[in-house]
């Protein structure tokens, strides 16, 4: 007699075959799925062949793709041939489409051409967790990370890297030529095969030579002096560890505090992130229908004009400032030992001396006053404070504002754990189902449908851990 649990006979004939719905339970996300797509007005959305031709082949439904594109996201599996290959043999799948299983083309083209349509949809979700009242935490992160692209580091170009090639050209080619020069001094018999494959050598580095100096001069006619030839939009994405630095997109997200919900997210190749507070900042208060909005970032978002554009919407920006001067490390006073006093217009230093207005200057574009004091010479702090004649202090004409900002960071010094706790787990959810080769679709465009795909997939697993299937099929409902 058996130890075991036996199963079924795979040769037994049913009287009554089973019904695919009973392979499926009543908390499987599979069902979430169907019903969100199912409740959606793709029309209305910008799904293209919601309407059918009246001749030619008939062709599969939006929602049928969609929903094969949301369930592959959902369980790592982004590969249109691997979705092909799943509708074919797995149960979930064959429930979700009804057993249809369109070829790869069809799956691919699908999600090429609906980029937009699957962003609004995305879109759809987040205003669901709004309806699930999952957002109203009084507080976003912003954070950006760079994503790779299929485009190896070999393949992307820049000028110093270029420069370098050619360098390490010419050196071999001094070295094949001096090579030639001793065997023409030599005494003896000649190698003849081995002069031949100096000379074959010498022509490929030639070749060489013309196609680096082609791309050199596409590196110079494209906008930013980059290029990738896999991927024409992917940038080079340097990052603080030397060496390390990858190809790819900068993904900028806006989530939630209370629940780690991607509320916004954005697609860009711009390698910093200076630029990106007030834009994502903006569009997050907009899709959460507020007024007023607190948002965190890191000091790689820390930008005077950024945070003035953000207080001057009533959106309160928490973001450290950039430390860029090195005199704290060496021992000397840095600007922040210098006191502004705003009613006389003044800054007084360490040693108490009074630095007045002098001049107006322009940085960049940007009005700076500028502040010093005609003591400094018999000041016995000097050594400390300069190496010049006087030490000269520069301010923004929107100064104010920027004080302003470092006083809220100030009243909320968890704000930067806060936002290190909320960034964090989206981001590395996200990679570690994307795998080693992060995006699989090339150019701009086509990454932030594939991304918009991600963060639909992460936001839907979410809410379903948060809350369980039933709440938010009935909030669809409603």
């Amino acid at each position: 007699m058996s130890r075991f649990v036996e199963g079924e006979n795979r040769h037994q004939s049913t009287l009554f075959p089973e019904l695919l719905d009973n392979y499926i339970s009543e908390d499987n996300s599979v069902r979430l799925v169907d019903f969100f797509v199912d409740e959606l007005d793709l029309l209305g959305l910008g799904f293209n062949g919601v309407m059918p031709k009246a001749t030619g082949r008939p062709s599969y439904h939006p929602s049928t793709l969609l929903k094969l594109y949301i369930y592959g996201y959902l369980n790592q599996v982004q590969s249109s041939r691997r979705l092909e290959r799943e509708a074919n043999r797995n149960v979930e799948l064959m429930w979700l489409t009804s057993r249809l299983a369109p070829d790869f083309k069809t799956i691919a083209d699908f999600r090429r051409d609906n980029g937009e349509a699957i962003k609004r949809v995305c879109r759809e979700f987040v205003q669901l967790c709004g309806k699930l009242n999952l957002l109203n935490a009084k507080m976003v992160a912003i954070d950006g990370s760079h994503f790779k692209a299929v485009n190896h580091r070999e393949r992307n170009f820049m000028k110093g890297k270029l420069k370098r090639r050619l360098e390490n050209i010419e050196t071999n080619l001094n070295r094949y030529f001096s090579q030639l020069d001793q065997f023409d001094t030599e005494e003896g018999v000649l190698d003849r095969g081995k002069v031949e494959d100096i000379h074959q050598n010498i022509a490929k580095l030639k070749k060489q030579i013309q196609a680096t100096k082609e791309l050199q001069s596409q590196v110079l006619r494209a906008p930013n002096q980059q290029i990738s030839l896999t991927d024409p939009d992917a940038r080079s994405m340097a990052t603080s560890s030397r060496g390390s630095g990858s190809v790819g997109y900068n993904v900028q997200s806006a989530i939630d505090t209370e629940h780690h919900l991607i509320v916004e997210h954005e697609v860009t190749n711009l390698t910093t992130d200076r630029a990106q507070l007030f834009r994502m900042a903006s569009k997050t208060r907009d899709t959460l229908k507020r007024q007023q909005l607190s948002v965190l970032a890191d000091r790689g978002y820390y930008s005077g004009d950024e945070i003035k554009a953000c207080m001057d919407s009533d959106i309160e920006a928490y973001v450290p400032k950039s430390k860029t001067s090195t005199n704290g490390s060496r021992g000397m006073f840095d600007r922040a030992d210098f006191k502004y006093i705003e009613q006389s217009d003044e800054y007084v230093c360490p040693a108490g001396e009074s630095l007045a207005y002098r001049t107006t200057m322009q940085n960049n574009g940007r009005p700076q006053r500028r502040y010093w004091s005609k003591n400094c010479g018999s000041c016995k702090l000097k050594s400390k404070c300069t190496t010049g004649k006087e030490r000269r202090v520069s301010r923004w004409e929107h100064e104010k504002v920027i004080e302003e900002a470092e006083s809220l960071l100030a009243k909320l010094p968890e704000a930067m754990l806060i936002r290190k706790q909320t960034v964090e787990h989206p981001f590395g959810t996200i990679k570690s189902w994307m795998g080693a080769t992060h995006f699989q679709m090339r150019t701009l465009k086509n990454v932030g449908t594939e991304m918009s795909l991600h963060v639909l997939a992460y936001n839907m697993k979410r809410v379903i851990n948060i809350m369980g299937l039933l709440p938010i099929m009935a909030a669809i409902k409603s």
